[in-house]
């Protein structure tokens, strides 16, 4: 199938005149300087991403607001250049020392230049046509990818920033923005944390109100095993470097075996969610002390739903086998919990990976398997966070013995309010979208929505999605 998105231009977009230069030794009101060399050595947290897809996000803007394709063109590319100067890390390369065995995000001029790629595209039909591509009740996988600009991270050195700007062939006006950022540079907050602040420089033409300021020192993680987990984790993800993975064939698409749709949890919806799961929780002898977290009850649901899915499917309610366990991932932001304290504006990944663990035969239960989920999930969290960096030497090792067709992996946060934050000066956008990797393994992610409701993102095979939506819907 063709696509419908074609490529007019690309150019590069480079950081703002003296960014990062003559920074004073404390650091200047907006960043923390670079070492004096411009190289940032990663984390072993950074490290643990190394071998996944960069993450990609689409958002819509639409209305009387929206300025002509050429004047936002040129608004983009001016308050990217000035965003870029704070956040230097995002225009350089990620590359590989063999000497030292480590990943570093090189930063000098030879590596930033010529620039973040910005590219300029059109998609055949108007920008409603482009909105329902990615929020109608199916999403079409390759064009989805296609708004959105191809990172190439299979081989080192690669960049870790890419911009892409489609307008709609009709001529009604708008656009979608999609940026794509490699996923060992930074985790969800650090994405939504440079969103937050370019969208403010393109509606005032100045970033003066960048708190906290973003800080990129990696040794504000202390682990005293930092070096052998980095090792280790390179070892047992990428074991090839500077290679990552094989070159793909072709441009990533979603297998014909996926489909992928995302759902609206009204803030109604999610109060009446956390009742129920209060109300289960008494009947199976587990109360919880409070009403659960959005995340908590959310979370239940999705992870509830997709079990019960695949034991439909399989002519049963997920008993029978000596082993029923399943998995959902609960990725815990560490920031406030590390000791020394790492700060709101840390500019990477401080990610700790826990995994909620539930019997299938619990959570397919009609009246008591949100109630199981959730404690599971909470049980998870509350761990990780009394601990972050517990077990940190084997989770690498963790993830991939989790047998792949009981494992739910998911991403993102309820927390993130991208429609908030990304007003770039022509109202905020009218869809956000989370592109997520073909992964065929129930992939969810999770992000905060306008008036207080939650937009969930589900990929599942076809023989799943079906049930899925069925028993998400009705709860």
């Amino acid at each position: 199938m063709s696509s419908r998105v074609r490529v007019v231009s690309v150019s590069h977009v480079l950081p703002a005149a003296g960014a990062d230069e003559a920074a004073p030794a404390g650091g200047s009101p907006h960043h923390q300087p670079l070492p004096d060399d411009r190289v940032l050595k990663l984390s072993f947290m950074d490290c643990l991403f190394v071998g996944v897809l960069p993450m990609q996000r689409l958002f819509v803007y639409e209305g009387p607001g929206v300025p002509p394709f050429p004047c936002l063109v040129r608004s983009l590319r001016s308050s990217l250049a000035a965003a870029l100067g704070d956040f230097l890390p995002l225009a350089g390369k990620l590359s590989y020392r063999p000497s030292a065995g480590d990943l570093v995000v090189d930063c000098s001029p030879a590596a930033v230049y010529p620039g973040v790629r910005f590219v300029e595209a059109q998609y055949d039909g108007s920008i409603g046509d482009m909105r329902r591509l990615a929020c109608g009740e199916e999403h079409d996988p390759e064009d989805l990818l296609r708004l959105g600009p191809e990172l190439e991270v299979g081989r080192l050195p690669a960049p870790v920033l890419a911009v892409q700007v489609t307008r709609p062939a009709a001529g009604d006006g708008g656009a979608v923005v999609g940026v794509s950022i490699h996923h060992a540079v930074a985790d969800g907050h650090s994405v939504w944390q440079f969103m937050r602040a370019w969208s403010a420089v393109a509606r005032s033409a100045s970033s003066q109100s960048l708190v906290p300021p973003p800080t990129f020192d990696r040794a504000a993680i202390q682990h005293p095993e930092a070096e052998e987990l980095t090792r280790r984790f390179l070892r047992t993800i990428a074991p090839a470097l500077p290679t990552v993975r094989p070159p793909p064939a072709s441009r990533p698409t979603l297998e014909l075996a996926q489909r992928r749709r995302s759902f609206l949890i009204r803030r109604d919806q999610i109060h009446s969610l956390k009742q129920r799961v209060m109300e289960q929780s008494v009947a199976i002898s587990e109360p919880l002390e409070k009403l659960p977290s959005t995340y908590v009850a959310v979370s239940s649901l999705v992870w509830t739903s997709i079990v019960r899915a695949k034991a439909l499917d399989h002519g049963g309610g997920g008993g029978g086998d000596d082993d029923d366990t399943c998995y959902f991932l609960v990725p815990v932001d560490c920031r406030r919990r590390l000791l020394p304290g790492v700060g709101e504006g840390y500019f990477g990944n401080c990610l700790s990976l826990s995994f909620a663990k539930a019997a299938a035969r619990d959570l397919t239960k009609p009246d008591a398997g949100m109630a199981h989920a959730a404690a599971a999930i909470r049980d998870a969290a509350r761990e990780k966070l009394a601990n972050p960096l517990r077990g940190a030497e084997r989770w690498a090792e963790v993830y991939a013995g989790i047998p792949r067709e009981r494992f739910t992996p998911t991403g993102s946060s309820n927390r993130f309010m991208a429609y908030d934050d990304t007003d770039m000066g022509w109202g905020a956008p009218s869809r956000v979208e989370l592109v997520s990797s073909p992964s065929g393994r129930g992939m969810v992610l999770l992000l905060g929505a306008p008036n207080g409701g939650v937009q969930v993102t589900v990929e599942l095979d076809h023989a799943h999605m079906d049930h899925f939506a069925a028993n998400f819907l009705q709860v």
